[in-house]
């Protein structure tokens, strides 16, 4: 059956597809041009529809698929609102990229080392007393938890997520926030490939330095101190034979 096509914002004919997209456009460009932010209400399935000489059937879709992106936030029986983007839909993305053999596990690594080394030295600037305290104390969780090594993964993605938090930039933030689905895949494997509890002792050792540094505004030796730690869990994970 041939697909019917609907005019498009410029007055033109669009098949479905070309016309979901160019409704999704019509909303972003919105957005910006009225200076919507995070939580401002987006006009109705409707008055959109009308704006653009649409059905409303593809403008719900479109705000659908946006919802999906996590650009908007839709909920039953009220408009669409403005979302702040969240760091799952970039895990999903990750996540299929090493499943699908486009990106290796090291690749990701290679970039959480450049990524997160620059975020604790702008944690170590930046961060507030609240903020180095919740750090020490996952830092610490850490050690207390030490035979228990579920909770000292959990410990450990907060730990990070809270430094990428700290630097203040918000696009770090995002970044490593996307890391945990591929960190739930491969952190215990690096766990299990040390050797004794004397070297997973050295990676929660580490991440107490990382702590202290940036508790203390030091951000040379918090910098250092993570490159040895992604350097360590590289090692581990070269060990198990994950490349």
């Amino acid at each position: 059956m041939e697909s019917k096509s609907e005019p498009d914002a410029a007055g033109g004919q669009r098949g479905g597809e070309g016309l979901l997209g160019g409704v999704m456009d019509a909303v972003r460009i919105h957005i910006r041009e009225n200076g919507l932010q995070v939580g401002d209400w987006l006009p109705s399935e409707g008055a959109f529809a009308e704006k653009l000489g649409v059905s409303r059937g593809i403008v719900r879709e479109a705000y659908r698929s946006l919802s999906a992106l996590t650009l908007i936030d839709i909920g039953n029986g009220r408009r669409p609102r403005v979302a702040a983007p969240r760091a799952d839909v970039l895990a999903l993305v990750t996540d299929h990229a090493v499943h699908t053999d486009q990106v290796t596990i090291q690749q990701i690594f290679d970039v959480r080392r450049t990524v997160e080394r620059r975020t604790v030295v702008l944690a170590a600037m930046r961060r507030t007393d609240r903020e180095a305290a919740a750090i020490v104390a996952l830092a610490e969780a850490m050690q207390r938890d030490f035979d228990a090594p579920q909770k000292v993964m959990e410990h450990d993605i907060a730990f990070h997520e809270a430094i990428g938090a700290a630097s203040r930039n918000p696009m770090f933030s995002l970044i490593v926030g996307s890391f945990h689905v591929v960190t739930r895949q491969t952190w215990p494997i690096g766990w299990a490939s040390r050797a004794s509890n004397e070297t997973r002792q050295e990676s929660i050792d580490g991440h107490m330095t990382i702590a202290r540094a940036i508790a203390n505004g030091d951000p040379t030796t918090g910098e250092q101190a993570m490159v040895e730690h992604f350097d360590l869990t590289v090692k581990a994970l070269l060990a198990a034979g994950v490349y």
